[in-house]
C-alpha cells in the first residue's frame, strides 16, 4: 500500500469522507523520508506540524539537565508524533522526536489541519477522536507508573505492542518504561 491509501485507511476506521474530501485532505500533508537516527524534531526549535508514521520507528523523548533521557512515546505505523505542546502554544519544543529505524512519515502543519477541521467536519471529528484516544493513552500509561512495577509494565507493553520487542533497541524500552539496560535484561530473561 502506498502513504495514501495507508493514511486513508487510519482514517476510514474512524469516519467516512468521500474521495473528493480524502483527496483534498491529503493534498495537504508532504511524505517525507528520514534515515535511522535522524532528527525530526530537535528541542529548543519552533515547530508548526506533526507527522503520520507511514512506516517505520520513531521515538520522542526528553533529556533532562543531567542528560538522562526519559521516552514519552514510541510512533509506529498509523500512529501520530509530534511536540504537541509547542505545537498548540506556538513555543519551542521541549522534546525531541527521531527515527529509531528507517521512516517515511505524511507531515501536516498545524495551520492546515485547523483548516481542515473548519471546513470537514469528519476530519474535524477525526482529529478530536484521535486526541482523545492520546489523552486516554497518556492517562493509562500514567496510573501504570503510579501502580505498577517494572515486570508490570514490561509485560504490558510487550503484549499491546509486540512488534517493539524486535524493532526498537533494548536500552530505548528500558528508557520507557524507566528501568536500567540491567534491570529490563532481568525482566525478559526470567
Amino acid at each position: 500500500m502506498d502513504a495514501k491509501e495507508i493514511l486513508r485507511e487510519h482514517i476510514t476506521k474512524v469516519v467516512t469522507v468521500t474521495d473528493e474530501e480524502f483527496d483534498y485532505f491529503f493534498s495537504h500533508f508532504k511524505p517525507m523520508s528520514f534515515k535511522k537516527g535522524q532528527a525530526i524534531i530537535t528541542a529548543g526549535e519552533r515547530i508548526d506540524s506533526e507527522y503520520f508514521v507511514v512506516d517505520g520507528f520513531l521515538k520522542s523523548f526528553y533529556i533532562n539537565d543531567n542528560l538522562k533521557m526519559y521516552i514519552l512515546q514510541f510512533a509506529m505505523p498509523n500512529w501520530w508524533t509530534s511536540d504537541y505542546d509547542a505545537l498548540y502554544s506556538g513555543s519551542k519544543a521541549t522534546i525531541n522526536v527521531d527515527c529509531i529505524t528507517d521512516a517515511e512519515v505524511l507531515c501536516i502543519s498545524n495551520d492546515d489541519r485547523e483548516k481542515l477541521c473548519r471546513e470537514i467536519h469528519q476530519i474535524e471529528y477525526f482529529f478530536r477522536w484521535r486526541t482523545n484516544k492520546g489523552y486516554v493513552a497518556a492517562q493509562k500509561r500514567l496510573l501504570s507508573f503510579m501502580n505498577n512495577d517494572a515486570r508490570h509494565r514490561y509485560e504490558y507493553l510487550m503484549k499491546q505492542y509486540p512488534a517493539l520487542y524486535n524493532n526498537v533497541p533494548k536500552h530505548l524500552i528500558a528508557a520507557y518504561l524507566g528501568v536500567s539496560r540491567e534491570t529490563l535484561s532481568r525482566l525478559y530473561n526470567s
